[in-house]
């Protein structure tokens, strides 16, 4: 009996000893540590860092999961740096676990099935709080390989400074820059004003609007006009250059020839932030980029106020934006590795992780409760830029449509050689037409425009 006793009591105490040495083993396991490349602010003052480190401490820690950060850069480095990886291109850098990217850029991936599709990772019903319109956007050959945790969307910029010191001698008003239609009477109006304050020089108005992407203004135009800007989808996809797109096409290049838009390369935040232009349309997420003084040419500088409104849309037009902000790409490792990565997603698209990340940098969040709890948090913001972008950013979410571009293996080639046509073109007419008014009393502007149309078409056919 007594020996029996020792027996027991002695695998008790074996029982015990590998179980904490069990415990200890567990304790000590190295978490799985994941690598990402984003688009989020800067290497030092990023607010997707600043909340990774949150996760890192908390959920991650929890989990056995640590974020770490290996670039941040822009959507076209990225690009390029994926598919110099995914080609094995000499000299290019490893891919990381996580990626930020547009789905353009998984469309000219060599080989898209080196991607986690996140339905294997998420339930339907996961899936069902975010907002339909951004999964959409992110799926690619019926998997989901775009994963959207903030989302930008264009929004209309003024000036408002340099904007009331124009209205105040010419009777303009910020309500007509709800119609495209007015804007683009006002672009003619802003340029003829500024040319007449020196009268000794001739033709040296200034631009009044930028957009950021000719490309998007054309397609969401076309689209809300009821027209599909694409034809041949099956086949590729080419323009389709119907009847709406001459009609937007029109005031558009009016204006331009007139010299009222800025047709240089670059981002729209650049000729607003400096007063080469005093209206813009561009993604929500440049008023990180937008000082409260500007800086002119000559060194003057003045204190300015910008404020936001919801895109244009067309008289009779729907109202249509493009949405913006790329999401979060996984490339496929092991099961463990990609549900670590799907549950950092998971957790950063929670309601309250996504309203304060988006909220740190000008983006909108991706669920329906999370728009809630911002448009809580909006009127309480001390900073009245970002307080006029959360505003029109709830106006926008609640009257408007987030378009969702098809999916085109050629959309990025189109995309830019698009943009890179239009303004080059638009800037020779310019040239061409202010060049004639020196010659010529009243030049027909018609013939300049429908030229500019017909060699655009002809560059994209």
């Amino acid at each position: 009996m007594y020996k029996k006793r020792s027996i027991f009591v002695a695998l008790i105490f074996f029982a015990i000893v590998f179980a904490g040495c069990a415990g200890i083993e567990k304790k000590n396991d190295k978490p799985i540590v994941l690598t990402i490349w984003h688009v989020y602010g800067g290497q030092t003052d990023s607010p997707l860092n600043q909340i990774i480190d949150r996760f890192n401490e908390t959920r991650g820690k929890e989990e056995g999961i640590r974020i770490q950060v290996t670039s941040v850069s822009n959507t076209n480095t990225i690009h390029e740096a994926v598919i110099a990886a995914a080609k094995n291109e000499p000299g290019a850098a490893e891919l990381p676990d996580m990626f930020v990217s547009y789905p353009k850029t998984v469309l000219s991936l060599p080989d898209k099935d080196i991607l986690v599709d996140y339905k294997d990772y998420f339930t339907e019903d996961e899936l069902k709080q975010i907002i339909p319109a951004f999964v959409e956007e992110g799926i690619i050959d019926d998997k989901l390989m775009v994963f959207p945790v903030a989302k930008s969307t264009e929004i209309l910029f003024v000036n408002r400074t340099l904007f009331e010191r124009f209205a105040k001698e010419t009777g303009a008003k910020e309500e007509d820059l709800v119609t495209w239609e007015g804007l683009f009477e006002m672009a003619k109006i802003y340029e003829k004003w500024t040319d007449d304050k020196t009268p000794d020089i001739p033709n040296d108005g200034e631009n009044f609007f930028v957009h950021d992407y000719h490309f998007n203004y054309f397609q969401v135009g076309c689209e809300s006009l009821g027209e599909y800007f694409f034809t041949d989808i099956l086949k590729g996809g080419k323009m389709a250059f119907g009847d709406k797109f001459r009609k937007i096409w029109e005031p558009y290049a009016d204006a331009a020839i007139s010299g009222g838009v800025w047709l240089r390369d670059g981002y729209a935040t650049e000729p607003l932030r400096t007063g080469k232009a005093i209206v813009s349309v561009a993604s929500s997420a440049s008023v990180l980029y937008y000082e409260d003084i500007v800086t002119y040419e000559n060194n003057i500088s003045e204190p300015i106020e910008v404020v936001s409104y919801p895109v244009p849309v067309f008289e009779g037009g729907k109202k249509m934006v493009m949405q913006r902000g790329a999401g979060f790409c996984t490339v496929k490792s092991t099961p463990e590795r990609e549900k670590a990565a799907a549950l950092f997603l998971k957790w950063l698209t929670e309601p309250d992780n996504n309203v304060e990340f988006v909220v740190k940098a000008g983006y909108m969040p991706v669920t329906d409760k999370a728009f809630e709890q911002l448009s809580k948090v909006a009127g309480k913001l001390e900073n009245s830029k970002y307080r006029s972008l959360y505003e029109a950013i709830s106006k926008t979410k609640e009257e408007y449509t987030f378009y969702v571009a098809p999916q085109l293996p050629n959309y990025l080639d189109m995309e830019m050689h698009f943009e890179k046509n239009v303004r080059l073109e638009l800037s020779r007419v310019e040239q061409e037409y202010q060049e004639a008014l020196q010659n010529v009393e009243q030049p027909d502007k018609e013939l300049y425009i429908e030229e500019a149309y017909q060699n655009i078409k002809q560059a994209m056919q």
